[in-house]
């Protein structure tokens, strides 16, 4: 059985409703037809991610999230992502949106790296938003239901 958690590195998760987020995760690996055996976010400050950064990726800037797969290629996905608490709280406030939406938009962005999107190339991009808005959509509608 697939195993989604959240843990706290020197942040911890500010966000209601962590079981149903939790299981929609397992949903979106479905939906994805994705194996999923393990996911470990793990929640943290900028300045724990930004050197994490720089001693893992060797980028010396700031970020929202890393996303390491554990597994090898073709065995179910193990793997943790980090997410700088910080960061997320920052770009919701930029962007004029809610914490909690930036905070999901960024937790379903993680998942869709493991799937095998990627966000490097404009028409990437694009993909991974058009992704992100349809499992915050769903995933209000599978709130909702619950």
């Amino acid at each position: 059985m697939a195993a989604v958690n959240f843990r706290s590195s020197d942040r911890s998760l500010q966000l209601t409703g962590k079981t149903l987020v939790k299981t929609f995760i397992g949903r979106l690996f479905t939906k994805e037809r994705c194996k999923l055996n393990r996911i470990t976010y793990i929640f943290c400050s900028d300045a724990f991610l930004l050197q994490m950064n720089r001693d893992f990726l060797q980028h010396d800037y700031y970020t929202d999230i890393i996303t390491f797969t554990l597994s090898e290629k073709g065995e179910p996905i193990d793997a943790e992502v980090y997410i700088s608490t910080d960061r997320v709280k920052d770009n919701a406030q930029s962007l004029g949106i809610p914490y909690r939406q930036e905070m999901l938009r960024v937790i379903f962005h993680g998942a869709l790296h493991l799937c095998g999107f990627n966000d490097k190339k404009k028409s990437e991009i694009a993909l991974m938003r058009r992704k992100e808005d349809q499992y915050l959509q769903l995933f209000e509608k599978f709130q909702a239901n619950v």
